[in-house]
Parts: C-alpha cells; structure tokens; sequence
C-alpha cells in the first residue's frame, strides 16, 4: 500500500489516564510493537470514538481494564508486519479488527485470527463506521430479535452510531421502522423511510403505541434506565426486546457494574414469565472466552455481509466527523454532544 515500513515510524498512542474531562487525554510516544507468532501489526488508517470510550473516561464501562490504558475499540488499517505462522500475503491487506481497548494508536498488534479483511474499494473511514456498530446491529437484528419483512420494530438513539446502522439494515429486511431522536434529526430520518417520534416527549411509549397499537416485534434499546420497563411493555406476543447499553446511567456515582447487573436480573425475570415474549442483554463479546473460534467465526462472518450490504447500497456509511489522533479530545467532546449523526472517526 506504500508509505513506510513499521520500522521507520514511532507509535503514538492516547492514553486514558484516569477518570477525566476528555481534555485530560494524554498523547505518548514509544516504539512500533513487533508481530510474534501468530500476530500482526496494522498501521491506522481509522479508528472511531464509540459509546464505550465515554463511559470509560468516567469509570463506568462494565469490565473497563484498570487506568491508565489505551481506548479506542475497533481499528481499520493496513497490515504492515506479520509473525511466524501468519499467511504473509495479509501484508498490505486493508483489514478491521474489533479491540475494546487499544485501537487509538497508529500501530496496533493482534492475533492474525481476528482481523477481517475489508472489500476493496471500501474507504478505512467508511469501514470503520460499521466495525463495532455494524456487527452489533447485525447481531442483534438477525441473530436475536431475527426480524423479517413486515414486522415493526423500534429503535431508540436512531440517529446514533449503533441506531443509524441498525435503522437501514431493518429497511433493508422489509421492516416498518419506528425511530427515536431529538426533532432536529427527524427529516433525515423520514427521508430514510423511518417514523420518527421525539425521545424528549413527555410519554415515548404512548406515541409509539399510537404508532403500533397491537405491539411491535422488537424493540432495540441502548438507554436502560427505568425506561426499559416501557420498552419491554411495547412488546407484541412473541416480540423481542433486545438491550446493549445503559445510556441513561452514564453520567451516575456509584457502582459501575450495577446498571448492567440490573438489567440482567429483569432479563432473567421477564424470560421467566409465561408470555412468549423474549428479552436478551446484548453484549458482542458474549461467548468469547468459552467458544473462541464460534466467536472469531460469527465475526467474521457477520462482519463480511455487513460490509457487502455496505457495497449493495442497503447501508451507507455515517461518518459524523473524521478528526486527527491527536485531536482525540475534541472528537470525544463532539460525539458526547448528542449533536452528531453517525460516527466519529479518527484518522493518523
């Protein structure tokens, strides 16, 4: 791909070191780390600033590794180095890899078995738009709620890196689209095919029932919060509610595994009752420490047909921003602002 080699450069890297304003971000220098047995060193060409780094900035991500560390949870990039054991025709290759940790860097090493590569003719921008967010709308829709043509569904935050994502994939499966958003994204989201009802309203789930009177088929909920209770009441006979996040907690005191542990604890409840309703905690590392390669394998698989929808036009790619690494402050500040449509990505 050009440029040059991983032993000309230096790494740059943005640490997190504590709980701070997104100012407090630390830039450090060091040495391109070296590809081992089984591993591959990818130079960045795109990283993003995802729901996860906000909570970890204050302490709240669930299983956030200890500060000081490096966030940044998904990376596309080139492979500049391979190690022992790795098919070395990936060198030069476009690939994604999804992290958790470690991605705001301008080199990252990782296991050769984990990273995807990304079609050709697809930018590192766009991709990076659909890693995290892609493979968590796919999951959820397909895997979980396992929509078809003709179902109902909500999404909450339809504006959102996550929501945007998993809006157009519903269209793209037939199904009629009830989104949640300030009014200000509204008119885009109608011209998408969505209907639109403002999340600031004083009873959310009355005009989506008004919108759906005999219930809906999944709800997607990434806010929590006493209002998850409302979106599990939206359900028809036999719908799904699917939850990945705890949005309206962000900002708490307290315990950071609480919110989390909550919302399993109603899952495991409603799941109980004799309904025939169905309600999951999403989480897209779930399964990974006991079934590794099914876990490598979903991935890459899920990840692959994410991108061809990309290419087919079913998706397209919301880049709300594209600012340098060392930028990284600013980029977190704008994607906090509930401003923006889509991703924020960082760029070398």
């Amino acid at each position: 791909m050009g440029g040059p080699g991983p032993e000309t450069e230096g790494l740059v890297e943005v640490v997190l070191p504590g709980k701070v304003e997104p100012e407090g971000l630390q830039i450090r220098h060091g040495t391109v780390p070296v590809a081992g047995r089984g591993q591959v060193v990818i130079r960045m060409e795109a990283t993003g600033v995802s729901f996860a780094e906000q909570q970890m900035r204050r302490g709240r991500y669930y299983d956030q590794p200890p500060f000081p560390f490096v966030p940044g949870y998904d990376v596309v990039g080139t492979v500049v180095a391979t190690g022992e054991g790795v098919d070395a025709t990936l060198t030069g290759s476009r690939v994604a890899v999804l992290l958790k940790v470690g991605g705001w860097a301008s080199h990252i090493r990782v296991d050769a078995a984990d990273v995807v590569r990304v079609p050709e003719g697809v930018a590192a921008a766009e991709a990076e738009t659909l890693v995290v967010n892609g493979i968590t709308a796919w999951q959820m829709l397909h895997r979980k709620a396992r929509v078809r043509a003709g179902k109902t569904v909500v999404v909450h935050g339809a504006n959102g890196g996550v929501g945007s994502v998993l809006v157009q994939l519903a269209l793209a499966a037939g199904a009629r689209v009830i989104g949640t958003a300030s009014a200000r994204h509204h008119e885009a989201l109608r011209e998408r095919g969505v209907e639109p009802v403002d999340y600031r309203d004083d009873d959310v789930a009355a005009r989506i029932r008004g919108l759906a009177p005999d219930g809906v088929h999944a709800v997607f909920d990434h806010v929590g919060g006493r209002g998850i209770v409302d979106s599990w009441r939206l359900l028809a006979p036999g719908g799904t509610l699917v939850s990945y996040g705890s949005a309206a907690t962000r900002d708490d005191s307290g315990s950071k595994q609480w919110p989390v542990l909550k919302l399993l604890g109603r899952v495991w409840l409603w799941n109980s009752l004799p309904n025939g309703r169905h309600a999951y905690f999403f989480n897209v590392w779930a399964g990974r420490a006991l079934a590794k390669g099914r876990f490598r394998s979903r991935l890459r698989n899920d990840l692959t047909e994410v991108f061809a929808a990309l290419q087919r036009g079913d998706i397209t790619a919301q880049i709300a921003a594209q600012l340098p690494l060392g930028r990284a402050a600013e980029a977190l500040r704008l994607a906090e602002s509930g401003t923006v449509t889509g991703k924020v990505v960082l760029t070398p």
